[in-house]
């Protein structure tokens, strides 16, 4: 997919952009990039149009060196379809891109029209998980990212395939985004509290072989949002939009 790029709050942010449709802004998770939604968004372009950055600090976007929030990857989101002329969008989050999303919900409830959350969860990190985080991120800090990347790849995805296409991806990223990241990560607040407030179509897609949020997670979130739709998917892990990309597409269809 060919890059666009705009400056947003003093970072060049790149996005792809396809199809015709209601707006769908596609967040990648951590550590990775929008390609990790190559698979459907050909199954989805015909329905959205279709909006997918690359967060700022991985694949082509640029990032800064003080400490970020959350808060401030959402502030990017509503900075780019601000410049793109979208006042209203669905977000579709992966992993952290779940955390985004629900970041710009809280900052920016007015201009969300749909959400969905694709092996994500909705609770901050444990203090053992916060830890573990830190330091990754001072490991990262000091011996780059290789070690991270292969303890991740088999995490990520029981499917030797896509685990090779997976590992691609993380192995291009700059360490200054993991880094910056896991800081925000860390940091974010729980969200639980802000669920049943949600009027707008909710979608959930997780894998039952997802090693890296359980999805009882998942469940949690559907338990609070009644009308939530919760797609279960059998054998499948923490990349359900590349191990299962027909399933993943048909859930997010449901936020036009």
């Amino acid at each position: 997919m060919e890059m666009n790029k705009l400056n947003v709050n003093g970072i060049e942010l790149a996005y792809a952009r396809r199809g015709k449709g209601s707006p769908l802004v596609l967040l990648h998770g951590y550590p990775l990039d929008h390609h990790i939604w190559d698979a459907v968004t050909p199954l989805l372009e015909n329905e959205f149009d279709l909006i997918l950055p690359d967060l700022r600090g991985f694949g082509q976007s640029t990032t800064v060196e003080t400490p970020y929030t959350l808060d401030d990857f959402a502030a990017d989101i509503a900075g780019l379809i601000d410049q793109l002329g979208i006042p209203k969008a669905a977000l579709a989050g992966h992993s952290m891109g779940g955390y985004v999303a629900l970041a710009f919900v809280n900052c920016y409830p007015e201009r969300v029209s749909g959400l969905g959350m694709v092996a994500s969860q909705a609770v901050a990190d444990s203090p053992d998980k916060k830890e573990g985080r830190y330091k990754s991120a001072a490991e990262i800090a000091e011996k780059g990212t290789q070690g991270v990347v292969e303890a991740m790849t088999s995490k990520l995805t029981p499917d030797e395939e896509t685990q090779s296409a997976v590992r691609e991806i993380m192995k291009k990223q700059n360490s200054a985004a993991f880094v910056g990241a896991l800081k925000a990560m860390a940091e974010r607040i729980d969200a639980t509290s802000l669920l049943n407030k949600f009027q707008f179509p909710v979608v959930l897609v997780h894998g039952d072989k997802d090693d890296l949020i359980s999805i009882d997670r998942a469940r949690e979130v559907k338990n609070v949002i009644s009308h939530a739709h919760l797609v279960e998917l059998t054998g499948v892990g923490h990349l359900p939009m590349m191990e299962a990309p027909k399933q993943t597409a048909e859930a997010l269809s449901l936020l036009k």
